[in-house]
């Protein structure tokens, strides 16, 4: 009996001195994977670089006028382009109307364009947190409960009988892709870039969003004074018309005259359902901007060019400054950058891989037995070495880098198509002054010969055709002049919208970028 406790006791001690050094050799084993993990450092393919700005000093071939030309309506004042002064933040606020600036406010809040974007935002940044996991060695828990029975058969013994037994196994496995080739480093230099290009194209819907609504608000401006004309015109000749209608009964006028007049009510007026057709569009479209149902464009400010006051100073970027500022240049940046990691990822596929893998674990035929017995370990390594793969590999590869250089060669289109942009409304901004300088003198001397013609018609001096023609000259003279107020303010706006609209200066707590700021 004493021989008996004797033995128990010298294997216990044995079990636990084995135990001990199955835990020694796995922690080294660890040891030694985070070793090789510190070791593994390059990456094959290129290193991205961003492109530089382009070497050019101005944005348009003709130098521009220190300051534009002026009228004396409104919208009519000189603008000077300030070059090299940043852009405002909130630059719809330069246009001074507090209608439109609460509208902004609330559109970026309810806006489902801009919600989407950000959902679009976090998911991006969710799969670069996902892909940098794979970064490390992953560590699962196991556990298993098997019922066997077998034979003697299945040890070449037939005649031993069968053994029926419960099998328990408790582990822990690690497994570690050695990241030689960088391979895994490349994919998640391209998630990272993928999420660069989700912030910008939130930053684009953002200045979507903002620039769409100005648009807007100075088109229903315009429309409303177009139809303010017409109606003044209307009223006009409706009065002309009973005056007519009087004389006629006097004996001083004539039947033709009248039919002529009503004639030129009737066609004016068939100008104004286009118009008012065209601004409950236009009220239909701001609501859903603002993120409500059309039937609640009512609720919505309206909107006057007498309301908005045209910015007498324009900022402009330098051209050195634009690639760095423009949402869709920056998100075509980052579409290159992506390429060029994915470059890296086809060629790390034509490496070795190796996998290390690790487990330890106690397993027992019964549950009570299970962590009292001895433990079980294992340590291995996988390499794999692609040899044929019938030219898969490398026509992946190719197509990587022709990737690249598509994404290079739309990157450069964006580049010169912003550029274009900013020429193009500089440009506009200087002819839109113009425009609207002789409009105004046209306008002036349309009323002046309506006057003059009304009081010649009452006296006798000139017959109808004269008042007729006087009539529809002050009326397209009206109209014209709106259209060119309006262009002033629709192209100062377009000129903030085409350098980027100054989103860089925000205040990172605005409600439109909460979800961003989260991510940084």
């Amino acid at each position: 009996m004493n021989i008996s406790n004797s033995n128990t006791s010298v294997e216990n001690h044995a079990g636990k001195r084995a135990n001990e050094t199955s835990r020694s050799t796995v922690l080294g084993s660890v040891s030694l994977l985070a070793a090789v993990l510190a070791l593994s450092g390059c990456a094959v393919g290129p290193d991205f670089r961003k492109p530089a700005s382009p070497a050019v000093t101005s944005f348009t071939a003709l130098p521009l006028p220190a300051s534009t030309a002026s009228a004396p309506v409104p919208q009519g004042e000189a603008q000077r382009i300030v070059s090299g002064r940043n852009i405002p933040a909130e630059w719809w606020t330069l246009f001074h109307s507090q209608p439109l600036n609460d509208l902004i406010t609330q559109a970026v809040q309810q806006s489902p364009n801009l919600a989407a974007a950000q959902a679009a935002l976090r998911e991006a940044a969710e799969l670069r947190r996902a892909q940098y996991g794979t970064l490390f060695p992953t560590v699962d828990a196991g556990f298993s409960a098997t019922r066997q029975k077998i034979s003697g058969a299945s040890f070449g013994q037939p005649n031993a009988g069968s053994s029926l037994f419960s099998l328990y196994n408790a582990s822990v496995n690690v497994s570690y892709n050695l990241d030689l080739a960088g391979g895994t480093r490349r994919a998640l230099e391209a998630s990272q870039a993928q999420l660069d290009y989700q912030r910008y194209l939130l930053e684009g819907s953002y200045l979507t969003l903002t620039s769409n609504l100005v648009t807007t608000a100075v088109q229903q401006a315009s429309l409303k004074a177009r139809i303010q004309a017409i109606n003044e015109m209307i009223a006009a000749q409706e009065e002309q018309v009973r005056l007519t209608e009087r004389r006629l009964e006097l004996g001083a006028g004539t039947r033709p005259e009248l039919l002529a007049q009503q004639s030129q009510l009737a066609q004016t007026r068939t100008s104004l359902p286009p118009l008012q057709k065209e601004l409950a569009q236009s009220r239909h479209q701001m609501a859903v901007l603002a993120g409500r149902f059309p039937s609640e464009a009512a609720a919505l400010p309206e909107f006057d060019l007498n309301g908005l006051k045209l910015p007498e100073e324009v900022p402009l970027s330098l051209p050195s400054e634009l690639v760095r500022q423009r949402p869709d240049i920056l998100a075509a940046e980052e579409q290159l950058h992506q390429a060029s990691a994915q470059v890296g990822v086809a060629t790390s596929n034509l490496f070795p891989k190796i996998t290390l893998t690790g487990g330890f674990g106690p397993q027992a035929v019964s549950f009570a037995d299970l962590f009292t017995s001895t433990s079980l370990w294992s340590i291995g390594a996988n390499v794999l070495q692609p040899i044929f793969h019938g030219g898969e590999l490398q026509a992946r590869r190719r197509a990587a880098n022709a990737a690249f250089e598509q994404a290079g060669a739309q990157y450069r289109v964006t580049v010169l198509q912003a550029f274009q942009n900013v020429a193009d409304v500089l440009r506009a901004l200087e002819m839109d002054a113009q425009a609207l300088k002789a409009q105004a003198e046209a306008e002036q001397a349309a009323r002046a010969n309506l006057e003059l013609t009304r009081s010649q018609y009452a006296l006798g001096a000139v017959n109808y055709l004269f008042l007729l023609d006087a009539e529809r000259q002050y009326l397209q003279a009206r109209i014209t002049l709106a259209q060119a107020q309006a262009a002033r303010l629709a192209d100062t706006a377009a000129l903030f919208q085409a350098l980027g609209g100054g989103w860089w200066n925000r205040d990172r707590g605005d409600t439109a970028h909460q979800d961003q700021n989260k991510q940084g």
